[in-house]
């Protein structure tokens, strides 16, 4: 192909010195002929590279999906600039590496990945929405092909430029600049003029060997050229080297419009916004193409000069601005949309043993309070191999409002609060869990599992702590229903004080619109239970000792753990 390019192309050259010579129809044909066929071979050329890359980005895909199955991490970011101390992002393992977010994550564009990182961050509250999410999921899961041509399509090529997505804000600006050119009859006819002036001028160079009209049709068409050089500069620099990035948007979106919506409203109304996205975006792309032509010695010297090359890229700009202007920004949010629906709907489609949960709106009780529960069996935590999940049956709210957990080290409690608290958020993003049932009302996520010092902002592990618990607090006075998981507070202080301390707390947290897991090794805060029963109840998890070895089963049970596996590891590591 490069051999039978170059001869058409050196073919076309001799033509057209060949005319320059001595003016006869069968040689302006013959070139006319090369020229035509040099540019079949260049669009041919470009074809097979485009989908040889699409074969490369598909083994990508697929490659990637085998070694999640073999426990390899994934290929795509981890999504660690979204992570967040002050909530449950951290404390629940939302982003970084190894991630929730790691795990689901397949978008390619920084609208994707904001989109499904902002759904974590802020997942569903309404089970209408929850419904409907989890249809377009379902749907779009089992379309496995689709799926895997979103990313492939998504997956930047070696060429790609900066995301225009990055600078948002100065292009959508410069989509509502008004028009120079375009809609502007009296200076298109100038130009149409001025290059009709020139081609004769070249015919009569060509026939008769006079260059006078051709000499002042460039001095003309240079002056007008350099007049307006600073604003067609500026039009492609807005645009500059984005035809990678374009195509890739409009790849996404060509692909996604071939999918089939069956009954998801979600899926539906996203085909009917981006129903003539593709071919749009795939028309920028071809105009950012021509725009960087223009930077070619040789279309400079001659097309530009003879046919201003450059004005007619700006009239075809300004034409597209016009007709998009008002859309453009939409069908960007849409491609979020698209890859985080992707991204979710692949992890349901890798988790075939995961069910979907049922939301169900809260109600009133007989206190004024909204009734918040969550009932669910067989719950096991998503991000465990399934070979070795321990899964637990699990209620609260319908007869209690805040569990105890007890337990030794090691015995699996912050394990089961993050169990609990991912798979409430996997629901509420409309996703399936691991588990064989999970009803719920939806519920803010409000968490202190893991607390960390700082050195930069001179906080210490004991202060820091207590402001994420007067975080907890000031979100729970707005009302708004919450699930407030709770690790081993009062860490840094005395145990008398952190006894008094973590009662105290207890006896707060029950009068909020919550409910509430509390896991602690303080075996005394078991007798709230007597003190508030039908609100505060026991479980634990036990450690078992046999045949001189410490073993656990990670099963959840009633009551309040009584074995200790400190002292006996102490004595047979011989440190006591």
């Amino acid at each position: 192909m490069a051999v039978t390019r170059l001869a058409l192309f050196v073919g076309l050259g001799f033509s057209i010195y060949a005319l320059s010579r001595e003016f006869t129809l069968p040689l302006l044909l013959l070139a006319f002929g090369l020229f035509a066929a040099f540019i079949i071979c260049v669009n041919i050329y470009y074809r097979w590279k485009d989908e040889r890359s699409l074969f490369e980005k598909l083994r990508f895909v697929n490659t990637n999906e085998l070694g999640l199955i073999g426990g390899e991490p994934n290929q795509f970011p981890d999504g660690a600039a979204f992570l967040d101390s002050d909530n449950y992002l951290d404390d629940l393992d939302i982003f970084g590496r190894n991630s929730l977010f790691h795990v689901l994550n397949r978008t390619t564009t920084s609208k994707g990945t904001t989109a499904l990182a902002t759904r974590l961050r802020q997942p569903l509250a309404d089970p209408a929405a929850i419904r409907r999410d989890q249809q377009a999921i379902s749907v779009l899961a089992g379309q496995t092909n689709i799926r895997q041509l979103l990313t492939a399509h998504g997956l930047p090529g070696e060429s790609s430029g900066k995301g225009l997505d990055l600078h948002i804000d100065g292009f959508a600006r410069w989509l509502q600049t008004p028009p120079v050119l375009f809609r502007h009859p009296g200076r298109q006819a100038a130009i149409a003029l001025l290059i009709a002036f020139n081609l004769f001028a070249v015919y009569v160079w060509i026939t008769s060997n006079n260059y006078t009209l051709l000499l002042a049709g460039v001095l003309v068409s240079r002056l007008v050229l350099a007049l307006l050089g600073k604003y067609v500069g500026g039009q492609h620099q807005q645009i500059d080297h984005k035809k990678p990035l374009l195509d890739q948007y409009a790849g996404i979106l060509a692909v996604f419009n071939t999918s089939d919506p069956a009954d998801s409203v979600v899926l539906r109304d996203l085909k009917t916004r981006t129903v003539s996205a593709h071919g749009a975006i795939r028309r920028l792309s071809s105009i950012a193409n021509y725009f960087d032509h223009r930077m070619n010695g040789l279309v400079n010297l001659f097309i530009n000069t003879f046919l201003l090359y450059d004005l007619h890229c700006v009239i075809v700009l300004e034409r597209w601005k016009t007709a998009n202007r008002s859309a453009f920004l939409d069908w960007l949010e849409a491609i979020g949309s698209v890859e985080q629906l992707n991204s979710l709907a692949t992890f349901a489609f890798n988790n075939p043993d995961h069910i979907y949960p049922s939301p169900v709106a809260s109600a009133a009780g007989a206190d004024g309070r909204q009734a918040l529960f969550l009932e669910t069996t067989r719950l096991a935590h998503p991000l465990i191999p399934a070979g070795r999940r321990i899964a637990n049956d699990f209620t609260i709210g319908r007869e209690d409002r805040l569990i105890l957990v007890t337990g030794s080290n090691m015995s699996g409690k912050t394990t089961f609060l993050r169990t609990i608290g991912v798979n409430l958020l996997l629901a509420q993003c409309g996703l399936s869990v691991c588990a064989a049932t999970f009803t719920f009302t939806p519920m803010h996520l409000l968490t202190s599992l893991r607390i960390s010092d700082s050195l930069q902002e001179q906080t210490s592990y004991f202060m820091a702590e207590l402001k994420k618990l007067q975080k907890i607090i000031g979100s729970l006075q707005t009302g708004e229903p919450a699930l407030v998981l709770i690790d081993e507070i009062l860490r840094g202080t005395n145990s008398e004080d952190k006894t008094f301390g973590s009662e105290q707390f207890i006896r707060r947290l029950v009068h909020f619109q919550c409910l509430s897991l509390f896991a602690t090794h303080d075996l005394s805060l078991g007798a709230l239970e007597q003190e508030q029963p039908g609100v505060i109840s026991n479980y634990c998890f036990e450690s078992v000792i046999d045949a001189g070895e410490l073993h656990f089963n990670y099963l959840l049970q009633r009551g309040i753990a009584r074995n200790r596996n400190a002292s006996f590891l102490m004595k047979k590591m011989n440190i006591i």
